[in-house]
């Protein structure tokens, strides 16, 4: 007698067929207890886990995945993501300050390191993204595309909502809204506004830098830069002068990098016949400022000597001469002869004083 029921399903064994009979296994369980629709998606799910798995697993793929190629890739992975990390440890604030004694920003150590070509990688993905967005800027209307962008996102989410509110009830758009809208935190907030800080007063110090000369090399590339600027706008338009600009400040470091054995060399012959055309120069005009000064205290002598002979010979055109001055001649003129008893007889006695009476006397003091 029979243990079976009209609603078992009887399950094959193990045993009875070859390398089957797991597979058999599970597909009657599966048919037993879920309905057709929840088996056809469970199948349909298995033979694509099936597939992908196949395809993994091919020769072809291993080769792909696992090959030299693949591990060039991620070698050369590593070593970006290694330099982006050397780059980004780059920003501490320098130990040498500036001529005015204050703190350099972070920024300084972190453009000198980029600029340098130290991490090689992460500069060239720096110039090439920045080359990139340039062209992108001149030949791409970015605000018009962004401005589409915002248009279309909104109206598939209007769309999707709107269907899916009136077919179903639910709409589509709320099915994928997160749980938790997403938020700024103040951390992040204030790292990064510190961040910008930073950046502003690292253009700041530096233009400051160079117009009042405090690296000599860098205040006189800044110079040269801004006059062919000057011309070269005329007939450059900015995104071609702001593309060169950008090429001679990533390039330049590189260049002399490459080749600063030889560049080095020019630098000190030049240098070097600099110094000595300098110094023949200093000689030169040393000399003939002493047969200057020669000359001129020649001239001062010749000169002071005139003045002195020309003063001395007016001066004494001025000054009289002594002379001794003759008699007048005395005319003789018809002067009658006078005798002595033409004249009264001199007095012989005294004058007396006749004496004054009393009342022609006047008081000393009126009363």
């Amino acid at each position: 007698m029979s243990d079976l029921t009209a609603n078992d399903n009887p399950i094959p064994s193990v045993e009875t067929t070859n390398g089957s009979s797991l597979e058999d296994a599970k597909n009657t369980v599966v048919n037993s207890k879920l309905p057709s629709s929840s088996t056809a998606r469970l199948t349909s799910s298995i033979d694509a886990s099936a597939a992908a798995n196949a395809v993994k697993n091919h020769p072809i793929t291993q080769s792909v995945t696992n090959g030299p190629v693949a591990e060039n890739i991620k070698e050369q992975h590593a070593k970006t993501a290694n330099e982006f990390s050397n780059l980004s440890a780059s920003r501490t604030t320098p130990a040498t300050p500036a001529a005015t004694g204050q703190q350099l920003t972070h920024y300084h150590s972190f453009f000198s390191s980029l600029l340098s070509w130290n991490n090689p990688r992460a500069s060239g993905i720096a110039y090439l993204s920045i080359v990139l967005f340039i062209f992108a800027a001149r030949y791409l209307d970015i605000l018009r595309y962004a401005m589409k962008l915002t248009w279309v996102t909104l109206a598939i989410t209007v769309a999707a909502e709107a269907a899916g509110k009136a077919l179903f009830s639910t709409g589509f758009t709320s099915q994928i809204r997160p749980r938790k809208y997403y938020t700024v935190r103040k951390e992040t907030l204030d790292s990064f506004m510190g961040d910008v800080t930073e950046l502003i007063n690292f253009f700041v110090i530096e233009s400051q830098r160079i117009v009042f000369a405090e690296n000599l090399l860098a205040s006189g590339a800044a110079f040269v830069g801004a006059f062919l600027s000057y011309y070269l706008i005329k007939v450059v338009p900015f995104w071609g002068l702001t593309l060169i600009s950008t090429s001679v400040i990533f390039l330049t470091p590189l260049i002399y990098k490459a080749n600063q054995e030889l560049i080095d060399h020019h630098i000190k012959n030049a240098s070097d016949v600099i110094n000595s055309q300098t110094e023949q120069v200093k000689q030169l005009a040393s000399h003939h400022a002493a047969r200057a000064t020669e000359t001129t205290k020649q001239y001062a002598g010749e000169y002071a000597a005139k003045a002195q002979e020309m003063i001395g010979s007016r001066s004494r055109s001025v000054s009289p001469t002594i002379t001794k001055a003759e008699p007048a001649p005395i005319k003789k003129e018809n002067i009658p002869a006078y005798k002595s008893e033409d004249f009264p007889a001199a007095p012989k006695e005294e004058f007396k004083s006749v004496p004054a009476t009393s009342s022609e006397q006047e008081p000393l003091i009126a009363t």
